[in-house]
């Protein structure tokens, strides 16, 4: 059926549509229930022998890292305390410098008074961080207080 502008009903094939398919399809099966559970046997057994294999190879390098921690800590600590030591007689050595025109100022006294007076002179005190960094830049008294606030 045409129309004067070359339009066509657009219509059923002469044969019909096929047949609507109602029944079940069945799936295809690609493994049998006994090789899938073959398969996952085998892999869980690969898998353990693999995993207990970098177990064994981790808990190595974990007792070596920390023997190493061991070996290196008293190095650590000597260097931490020398570097200390060595600041605490730099603050020394500034105080001198600042008070050196200042009459009756004695270093580590309270205008010739000892601050702590309880305290044998030859025991050493140690300062708290606030005195520790009186001369160093503030910069560095930030990241100090900043550090021992977050850890």
């Amino acid at each position: 059926m045409s129309t004067a502008s070359g339009f066509t009903q657009d219509l059923p094939p002469k044969e019909g549509y096929r047949p609507i398919p109602t029944e079940r399809v069945p799936l295809r099966t690609f493994l049998g229930g006994r090789l899938a559970i073959g398969l996952c046997l085998f892999s869980t057994v690969v898998g353990h022998y693999i995993y207990f294999i970098e177990w064994k190879r981790i808990m190595r390098e974990k007792i070596e890292m920390k023997s190493a921690q061991f070996a290196l800590l008293p190095i650590l600590l000597a260097e931490r305390d020398r570097t200390f030591l060595k600041q605490i007689k730099r603050n020394i050595a500034e105080e001198k410098e600042l008070m050196k025109y200042y009459p009756g100022w004695k270093v580590g006294t309270y205008f010739g008074d000892p601050i702590y007076k309880t305290v044998p002179e030859d025991q050493f005190i140690e300062p708290n961080h606030i005195e520790y960094f009186i001369h160093a830049s503030p910069k560095d008294f930030d990241a100090k207080r900043m550090l021992k606030l977050t850890s």
